[in-house]
């Protein structure tokens, strides 16, 4: 008699294709349908539980290669470890590329990989720097900075000068002053015996004054106001003209011999001579002078007013920058460190008590000094004789023009005195320079009787290079 079943008879087979060892943790029995429909019942019937939340980082999933099996990919030289005989990897361009990129550390070339950017096919986070508590605290600080708050590329300086003016006759002598720029953009140049006015708006030139055949001109300098230019001449007469009338209003004597620096200061003009002296010239009084400052053993070449008008700075041929004050009639500070004459000199218009001085051929270098208390607070080499310093009143930083033997331009960043740019285009001695209005353009001047204008300051507002807006050409033109 049949039965369904005998001890001797072996089960049947599972109707799945799995390893047995895997069929028995999954419990499948497949005696009975039913004991299939029980245990997919018991599945069914588990308690959900709700998920913890968490946050998707990304749509697909990238895997950690320690652990995966790229031997499988050809991409490792050494055979794989589970076959002694597996051939090595091809060794084609491709392959040593994408060697090279996925791992730098085991590539023979991971010295010098084939791909300039090491973060190629980089996914894993990078922990090769020490670890800081600051760390988040900084990348927080970075993320809500504005974006002005990021470190800023460095200013663009252009090059060339946007105008050139021939100027016959600019005489190539370190001791005179000969070009200056009014707060009226009405640009003002001494050629031979004659001043011409150059309207920076318009182009158009005037002829001033001439003085003559037995006179020049030595000095230019314009009231703060720019209605009114100074003159020193070589006879050492000082003269005021009314530039809108083209009319001579005061001549001031004074001076045994040429004057060839001019600085105002309100109502006062002061004046440097050969003579060693510098006349204080009040044009409210009738006197050609009300007070001589006598310190200097030689020729005064340079002069400047403090922009609160408290203090005047003069260099002189006898290498000495010396500072006073209107009370007294002798020198509050007397510098002596320059080791050649001091024509160079420049107030800040950002920090109180600072003045800039440079000297000749013989110094080259800049000098900051605290007037407060007479330190020198920083020396610059520049390899050149300094000719003209020029503070930007815009942002932090100064111009300087030099001769011997370099004939260049350069911006120097205050305090750091790091070089903003260098400029030529002089063959000459670049020995005069001036401001425009705006503190955006300099204009140079130089023997090679050639007057450029350069856009080299940033605007007051934009912080940005200074474009050309049509006030100038690009062209070539004569002062006279």
């Amino acid at each position: 008699m049949a039965t369904d079943a005998s001890p001797s008879a072996k089960p049947p087979a599972p109707r799945l294709n799995v390893p047995a060892a895997m069929a028995g943790s999954l419990r499948l029995d497949a005696t009975s349908p039913a004991a299939a429909s029980r245990s997919t019942s018991r599945l069914f019937d588990l308690p959900k539980t709700p998920s913890p939340s968490k946050v998707t980082y990304s749509d697909r999933f990238i895997p950690c290669r320690s652990s995966s099996r790229l031997q499988n990919f050809a991409l490792l030289d050494r055979p794989s470890p589970n076959s002694k005989n597996s051939p090595a990897a091809p060794d084609t361009p491709y392959t040593r590329l994408l060697r090279a990129e996925l791992f730098p550390d085991s590539s023979p070339n991971a010295a010098n990989p084939t791909s300039p950017n090491t973060n190629l096919f980089r996914y894993k986070t990078d922990h090769s720097a020490p670890s800081s508590p600051f760390a988040n605290a900084d990348k927080l600080d970075c993320a809500s900075s504005s974006p002005s708050a990021a470190k800023k590329a460095p200013r663009k300086v252009p090059k060339t000068p946007h105008k050139v003016l021939d100027a016959p006759s600019l005489q190539d002598d370190f001791y005179l002053n000969l070009v200056d720029w009014s707060s009226q953009n009405m640009l003002a140049v001494g050629l031979g015996t004659c001043v011409y006015l150059w309207s920076a708006s318009s182009s158009k030139v005037t002829k001033l004054c001439d003085l003559g055949p037995r006179d020049s001109v030595c000095a230019v300098h314009w009231t703060r106001e720019g209605s009114y230019l100074a003159i020193g001449t070589s006879l050492g007469d000082v003269q005021i003209w009314d530039s809108s009338r083209c009319k001579r209003i005061r001549n001031m004597g004074g001076h045994q011999t040429r004057a060839g620096v001019l600085a105002w200061n309100s109502t006062i003009l002061s004046s440097g001579s050969r003579d060693k002296n510098i006349l204080q010239h009040d044009i409210r009084v009738p006197t050609d002078y009300i007070s001589k400052f006598a310190g200097h053993r030689s020729e005064v070449c340079g002069l400047k007013w403090s922009h609160d008008d408290r203090e005047l700075a003069s260099g002189g041929n006898d290498n000495q920058l010396l500072v006073w004050n209107q009370r007294s009639q002798q020198p509050v500070l007397r510098l002596t460190k320059h080791t050649a004459a001091v024509k160079a000199i420049a107030w800040s218009p950002h920090q109180h008590s600072l003045v800039a001085s440079g000297g000749g051929t013989a110094d080259r270098c800049i000098k900051f000094w605290n007037t407060a208390n007479g330190n020198m607070l920083n020396s610059i080499d520049t390899g050149s004789q300094v000719c003209n310093l020029a503070w930007c009143k815009n942002v932090n930083e100064l111009v300087s023009t030099h001769g011997y033997s370099q004939n260049q331009i350069m911006v120097w960043k205050y305090p750091s005195m790091s070089k903003v740019a260098t400029l030529t285009g002089h063959t000459l001695r670049v020995l005069y320079l001036a401001t425009s209005p705006d503190g955006q353009t300099i204009v140079t001047g130089a023997g090679d009787e050639t007057l450029r204008f350069w856009n080299i300051f940033p605007s007051m507002k934009t912080q940005a290079p200074a474009h050309d807006s049509g006030m100038y050409s690009f062209s070539r033109s004569h002062i006279r």
